[in-house]
């Protein structure tokens, strides 16, 4: 090979690794946004959980005309293409929660959401991060999961489990309900044997019963300690109790928001003003500003049904005998 020939080699070997990093952070992007504005994957049957699937079903519809917007800003395997999922990116991740919820989830020092409070010794700044938002609930959010429990130096001993809630109804008005399991089946899979447990809320005091567990566990040839059990119960158990919020005006609010980064990021970089650098910045702010909006429509609707009245359909009444006149109560 002459010197050449290993040129055109190293040349062709930077735009191979230029391209991977490129396709990685575009993939690293649109997934956050996607886990990000849709919120965590929950299991069950509720209007909530409904909602989460309207929900995905909107963002795989516009997600198809974000990128036919962003391939014709950012051509495909280019440097500014990298730079451009890697600034929305760190933009964006700051401002939504595994609820789904829009606010201030790290709250940078520019905002506007702080209060001065003078006293006669020394100021203080008091922040308000959910002042633009509709409290909805808290809840814990009930997920199916896989959980190992293993011991250091004794892989013979560890234990996989599989906690199947995809049946379990969301709780109403935030009632305190209790959680019990049940034995379904053990699977075998590459990695060992899976014992899968049926998660479900508690009804008429009913509990777990371990023994049931124990023993369909060894009848399928898996040997289960009732504390392995309750240690793979315990993980399952803690689980992120979310607060879900609905934005009063997310496109003011997350444009506001990126005006601000913007401002930062162009006068804190050594950034030089030519022609093509003001394309590209535009088309950073463009794009961000799409996103803005589809984001905000989902969210507006959610508002608007949050802040409709609710009218009275039907009223009817109980009134005892001894209330009504005799000639009323005549046979």
């Amino acid at each position: 090979m002459n010197f050449f020939d290993l040129i055109d080699a190293i040349n062709r070997r930077n735009q191979t690794i230029r391209g991977l990093n490129i396709n990685t952070k575009e993939k690293r992007f649109l997934d956050e946004l996607e886990s990000l504005f849709i919120g965590a994957e929950v299991d069950g049957d509720s209007g909530f959980v409904n909602l989460m699937r309207m929900k995905h079903a909107y963002f795989q519809s516009i997600r198809g005309a974000l990128m036919q917007k962003i391939d014709v800003r950012a051509a495909p395997q280019t440097a500014f293409r990298e730079e451009l999922f890697d600034k929305l990116y760190t933009f964006f991740h700051r401002y939504f929660c595994e609820s789904g919820s829009i606010y201030f989830r790290h709250l940078p020092a520019f905002s506007k959401t702080y209060e001065r409070v003078y006293a006669d010794g020394q100021d203080v700044a008091l922040s308000w991060k959910t002042q633009m938002l509709y409290y909805v609930k808290s809840d814990v959010l009930v997920r199916s999961m896989p959980v190992e429990l293993s011991e250091e130096g004794k892989p013979q001993n560890t234990r996989r489990f599989y906690f199947d809630a995809s049946k379990v109804e969301h709780k109403k008005n935030n009632e305190r309900r209790d959680f019990i399991f049940a034995f379904d089946e053990v699977k075998r899979k590459t990695t060992g044997k899976v014992i899968h447990l049926n998660v479900s809320y508690s009804q008429r005091g009913a509990k777990t019963k371990t023994d049931d567990i124990l023993k369909q566990s060894r009848k399928d040839g898996v040997s289960l300690s009732g504390e392995q059990l309750q240690k793979a119960i315990g993980v399952f158990r803690r689980q992120t109790e979310a607060d879900f919020f609905i934005n009063k005006n997310a496109r003011a609010f997350l444009r506001e928001q990126f005006d601000l980064w913007m401002y930062q990021y162009i006068f804190s970089e050594a950034t030089v003003f030519e022609q093509e650098r003001i394309k590209q910045l535009q088309a950073i702010k463009d794009t961000a500003y799409d996103i803005i909006d589809f984001i905000a429509q989902f969210e507006d609707e959610l508002r608007r049904a949050w802040e409709k009245p609710k009218f009275v359909r039907g009223v009817n009444y109980v009134v005892t005998p001894d209330k009504l006149p005799a000639m009323f109560c005549a046979r």
